[in-house]
């Protein structure tokens, strides 16, 4: 559903890139929050396979209300954000609610002596996870492009089929609840780490007097309380956790893979001869990816690393994972300057562009008052320069055009408005010259889309079907139609009806991102002759060239989250490894926020944002390899005997607080 999510907010809701950027990392940050409410649920209430029932009925409605807001029907615009907005909320709660559960319940099936095939079970697990979004990516855009409903994007098919497939999973999984072991709620270790360290910070402030002597660690304050043995747990999650806080920087460049990155293609030509992908299948590339790096580095390139003598700590790997994930938001940008070369120029207040379009027999001088735009004569049917700029005195003026054409010299008045854009189309009506002016695109089509308009450059009214849903009408004596936006596909089989029959349409190919306007310039031999002139460049940076940056991001997926998991795993007792899995999903969630406030409270060109996340990350990535160089990697069960040493040797040493207030 992630996948069309960001295209739905800017065709659907018609938001603009940051809003639709912002919003998407919002329900993302969520889905990452959610999982502590999960936890809570499962271990201090409902157990977890009730849990996962529950919150999948949640997950189901939500995508039920989605998809019905998703009906271009139902109601106005308010009204599908409003049920988009509470489907995201449901989903965001199940699908977050559930993430620690299934894992955890499906590891509770197993005897502590099946470590082999709990083992096994997970490998097999993190498998289908990453099956299941490679199909999803790539399926999930087909549904919404390629299927059609409502006249446009079927998003709400997009949305409902997650439903439905949902609901028969959720089906399967009930259906052998006579086969499970279902552990009962135990009290959750989340809660009771919480509680601990708020009574650790709240009796330290109690008790700041000098006379008071200080203790070997702030967590100690706890004691009055709390267990030896869960402080000195509690002192090994903090130990990881504290190298949890550079992390959320590598999150929020890694999840704009569906924001930023899907934008980007839209901007791109997607034609790969045999295959037009849409842009939002291109996040499909990382799941496939994820699925060939594993067994190549755990069988290849760590084996072949060890081989040297290097010592590859695992502090080391997520740190060159962080530098993939940055030199891949370098190459991002590179391809981001690329694609504004075929932008539209950006307009300035008392500024607009122009351009002359000659539909007579004979070259034309054009002359704009008091400016010197046009040199040369303009040929017939010449295809048109690029835009030129009109300086204006205001945010409108009127200008006089004149135009010499074979010894005569006309004038025409128009008023022309800043930052638009004009076309001036010149023709021959009654053996003498007229003129138009009309306005053009002033930027790229969005989504990939082409645009295209008419111009009309017969003596009556034209109807034109362009395919089995586009109906244009156009009026004589060169009149301009609307434009109207187009899938890139070869449009050979449009008609041409008037009042003396039908004629085949041919336009050809309509490309990526361009813009054209189409005269029909006369009727013969049954087919309509035109002339086409492509206003905005077509999308000319193939899509291919984001391969490089979703490989360094992959790749770097690899070395940071699996390699930074286990680690975080390995330096933690038994007892507290969901409290590390729940700090680990919050580094998600935080980086997904860090975007949605760049991208709402510092917009800039798209460009210098992935070098800003770029330089951001390399500086994080310093900070982190410095933490890591100091930090002393523990076996927890060592760490454990020695607190329990230390604790055993100062313990008659320890002075009460009741009793030191009592001399107070």
């Amino acid at each position: 559903m992630k996948a069309v999510l960001t295209l739905y907010f800017l065709s659907f809701f018609h938001w603009d890139e940051n809003l639709s950027t912002a919003v998407y990392h919002a329900f993302s940050a969520l889905c990452y929050f959610t999982p502590v409410i999960g936890a809570i649920m499962a271990d201090s209430w409902l157990g977890k396979y009730k849990t996962i029932i529950y919150l999948s009925i949640v997950y189901v409605v939500g995508h039920l209300v989605k998809s019905v807001g998703a009906i271009p029907s139902l109601g106005n615009q308010a009204v599908h954000v409003i049920l988009s907005m509470v489907g995201l909320f449901l989903i965001a709660l199940g699908t977050g609610g559930i993430k620690p559960c299934v894992s955890a319940f499906g590891g509770d099936q197993f005897e502590e002596e099946h470590t082999a095939e709990r083992s096994k079970f997970f490998s097999i697990f993190y498998l289908s996870i990453n099956a299941g979004s490679l199909i999803s990516t790539f399926v999930t855009p087909i549904l919404r492009g390629d299927v059609k409903c409502f006249g446009e994007d079927c998003y709400a098919l997009a949305f409902g089929v997650p439903a439905a497939l949902m609901v028969l999973a959720l089906v399967v999984f009930i259906a052998g609840s006579g086969l499970y072991r279902k552990t009962p709620p135990q009290g959750n270790v989340l809660l009771e780490v919480c509680k601990c360290i708020g009574f650790a910070i709240k009796n330290r402030l109690k008790n700041r007097s000098r006379q008071i002597p200080k203790r070997d660690h702030w967590l100690d304050w706890a004691s009055e309380k709390y267990s030896k043995q869960l402080i000195g747990e509690i002192k090994m999650v903090t130990r990881v956790l504290f190298l949890f806080i550079p992390l959320p920087m590598f999150w929020a460049l890694f999840d704009q893979q569906g924001s930023r990155w899907t934008l980007q293609a839209t901007k791109m030509n997607a034609d790969f001869g045999i295959y037009v992908l849409e842009p939002d299948q291109m996040q499909f590339l990382n799941p496939l990816l994820i699925l060939v790096f594993i067994p190549v580095f755990d069988l290849g390139l760590y084996p072949l690393i060890n081989m040297c003598k290097f010592n590859f700590t695992p502090i080391r790997k997520m740190a060159t994972g962080m530098i993939l994930a940055g030199l891949a938001f370098g190459l991002a940008a590179v391809i981001e300057v690329k694609i504004n070369e075929t932008d539209m120029p950006q307009l300035v207040p008392e500024e607009s562009l122009i351009r002359v379009l000659n539909l007579a027999k004979n070259p034309v001088q054009v002359t704009i008052q008091d400016r010197d735009l046009f040199q040369q004569p303009v040929e017939a049917f010449q295809n048109p320069a690029e835009y030129s700029k009109l300086i204006l005195n205001g945010e409108q003026q009127s200008l006089r055009f004149t135009l010499q054409h074979q010894g005569l010299s006309l004038a025409f008045n128009y008023t022309v408005k800043e930052k638009s854009v004009y076309s001036l189309i010149v023709f021959e009506a009654e053996e003498s010259l007229s003129s138009h002016l009309i306005t053009d695109l002033e930027a790229k089509p969005e989504n990939g889309l082409a645009a295209v308009r008419f111009i009309n450059g017969l003596s009556q009214d034209v109807n034109l079907t362009i395919d089995s849903e586009q109906f244009i009408a156009v009026q004589k004596n060169y009149s301009a139609s609307e434009y109207s936006l187009l899938k890139r596909d070869k449009y050979n089989n449009g008609k041409c009806i008037t009042e003396t029959g039908e004629f085949t349409l041919d336009l050809g190919l309509l490309d990526f991102g361009a813009s054209y306007t189409i005269v029909i310039t006369n009727v013969s031999g049954g087919a309509v002759k035109t002339w086409k002139s492509e206003d905005i460049k077509a999308n000319n940076v193939h899509m291919a060239w984001q391969l490089p940056q979703y490989i360094l991001i992959s790749a770097g997926e690899v070395m940071f989250s699996i390699t930074g998991l286990a680690f975080s795993y390995s330096q933690s007792p038994a007892s507290m490894k969901s409290v590390l899995q729940a700090g680990w999903l919050l580094t998600v969630a935080v980086g997904n926020t860090l975007v949605l406030v760049v991208a709402q409270a510092a917009p800039m060109a798209q460009w210098a944002e992935f070098v800003l996340f770029t330089v951001l990350l390399f500086a994080v990535c310093i900070i982190f390899s410095i933490m890591g160089y100091f930090y002393v990697s523990v076996d927890p069960e060592d760490l454990e005997e020695k607190e329990e040493k230390r604790e055993t040797s100062s313990r008659g040493n320890m002075i009460s607080l009741v009793t030191q207030k009592t001399k107070l």
